[in-house]
């Protein structure tokens, strides 16, 4: 079996919180060894709740795991010292600092050439490195805001954040796609790169199919296919109060339910106008008549894209979740969940990720030579 297609990629992760930890999280799953470099006091994110029996935040024990761990003092010369000296080692560094930081911290652009000339340099920041907002304050469901992705989901009453904050993830990706991209060139051909990755705009680049719809047209909350307003593609309530989603785009997934459920008059209805009001009416109405088994075993066998919504509990049992061996933990209260990256590589899912372990600078600096 060949080995992890990231080994010998010396990453150091500055970011704290959760965007750039999960882009170098994806990058530890795929073999990377990621040294993440912390104030003294630690990650703010140890803090949140909930907290375990080590007294660290278990949030912060999952998104960091298989990382090695050194607090370093940036404001402090020795510790400085000790940066530069892992900046000549390594081959990438991502950081999340607002723009100007790194710079008062002695860490310039044209400092950080000087040291790695072949480093690749992720800056992954709330707004970017140009523009009016670059040195606003944010968080996530903000950039969510701007970007103009709060305003087409949620109920037609009003719009609702997404949780977990889609915009963070989605710009870890981002980032660890970036990053790997310059590491290609860098290899190729020995110059490094500076990046400036933004959780506004990894979240604006997934609004290109809204852009182009409202472009040619209102777009409304619960008034358009995939966000509420065909009676085809929606969340309903079940007579026990749990919730299905039937995601019947495709005529033929819609005829099966209509079919599986008997009620083939439906079938023609599909091409009603949006939104659907009378016929998601009559759909919600079936499915309040029942509970959540009674659907579950009515829609089994029908191909039709139903599905019910699981609790974390459930997601972890799923037969189908067990058998693709991504999700571990969660057996007892106290403990982090761990989920790798959604890939199986040759057949393979990523190896489990050792727990966070502390280290100092110097130990680090003698094992990369």
């Amino acid at each position: 079996m060949s080995g992890p297609c990231l080994a010998g990629l010396r990453v150091l992760d500055l970011s704290q919180y959760l965007p750039g930890p999960f882009a170098t999280l994806m990058l530890v799953d795929f073999g990377a060894e990621v040294v993440k470099v912390e104030p003294p006091a630690g990650d703010p994110m140890r803090g949140l709740e909930p907290i375990g029996a080590d007294g660290e935040g278990l949030s912060w024990r999952a998104v960091n795991g298989g990382k090695t761990v050194v607090r370093l003092d940036l404001k402090d010369p020795a510790d400085q010292d000790r940066l530069a000296r892992l900046v000549e080692r390594a081959d990438v560094l991502l950081e999340s600092f607002r723009p100007g930081v790194m710079a008062r911290l002695g860490f310039a652009a044209e400092r950080l050439a000087e040291l790695n000339p072949r480093l690749v340099h992720c800056a992954l920041t709330g707004w970017g490195y140009t523009g009016p907002r670059s040195k606003a304050a944010g968080h996530e469901i903000g950039y969510a805001a701007a970007a103009g992705a709060l305003d087409y989901q949620g109920p037609a009453a009003a719009p609702c954040a997404s949780f977990p904050p889609v915009g963070d993830m989605v710009a870890g990706l981002s980032a660890a796609l970036a990053i790997l991209a310059a590491v290609l060139r860098a290899r190729a051909e020995g110059q490094g790169a500076f990046l400036d990755c933004s959780i506004f705009e990894s979240v604006l680049a997934l609004q290109f199919y809204p852009q182009t719809l409202a472009l040619n047209g209102p777009l409304g909350r619960e008034e358009s296919v995939l966000n509420g307003g065909a009676a085809c593609y929606r969340v309903y309530r079940a007579a026990d109060g749990r919730f299905v989603s039937l995601g019947a785009l495709e005529a033929k997934f819609w005829a099966a339910f209509c079919r599986a459920v008997g009620r083939e008059d439906w079938v023609a209805r599909q091409a009603e106008p949006m939104p659907q009001t009378d016929l998601i009416g009559e759909v919600a109405d079936l499915f309040a008549a029942h509970p959540l088994a009674h659907w579950q075993a009515v829609l089994a066998e029908a191909d039709c894209c139903f599905e019910p919504l699981l609790t974390p509990e459930e997601v972890r049992r799923d037969p189908h979740v067990v058998a693709r061996g991504l999700v571990h933990g969660g057996d007892a209260p106290g403990g982090a969940v761990e989920v790798a990256a959604p890939v199986l590589i040759d057949g393979a899912p990523p190896p489990r990720r050792a727990a966070p372990r502390e280290c100092p600078a110097e130990a680090v600096l003698a094992a990369w030579g």
